[in-house]
């Protein structure tokens, strides 16, 4: 069993950032990659970042590339995602999510783990 718990979220004007924590626990040395998620209209939840807990390669949802940066600290199991240019749409609840198999990356069903989320709202 893999415990994530998301931090950081918060209020922010458009234009500002934030960063986002996911702090794992448990069987981490089990832990393929770990990903950001956060719903979208007509989905149940969209791909944002990813970050592979060996390699440190990043992926990146196209539409947020740019503005995005995700990196790990591997001593501390916490993974974090820094947010710029924040725009209103980018409002959501932040998916910490850790997968354990190797599968797409970018999929929503390759992830066995996920945490409760950490609201985002950016304010116009």
């Amino acid at each position: 069993q893999v415990q994530l718990v998301e931090s950081g979220g918060g209020l922010v004007q458009a234009g500002g950032s934030l960063r986002l924590s996911c702090a794992a626990s448990g069987r981490t040395d089990s832990v393929y990659a770990m990903g950001w998620f956060r719903p979208a209209p007509g989905q149940e939840r969209d791909f944002v970042a990813a970050i592979s807990c060996r390699g440190g390669n990043t992926y990146y949802a196209d539409s947020l590339k740019g503005r995005l940066t995700i990196s790990r600290d591997n001593a501390k199991n916490t993974v974090y995602l820094q947010m710029n240019s924040l725009k209103p749409e980018d409002t959501a609840v932040y998916y910490c999510a850790a997968a354990i198999r190797r599968g797409s990356i970018y999929l929503l069903g390759s992830y066995d783990y996920w945490g409760q989320g950490t609201q985002v709202t950016v304010s116009s």
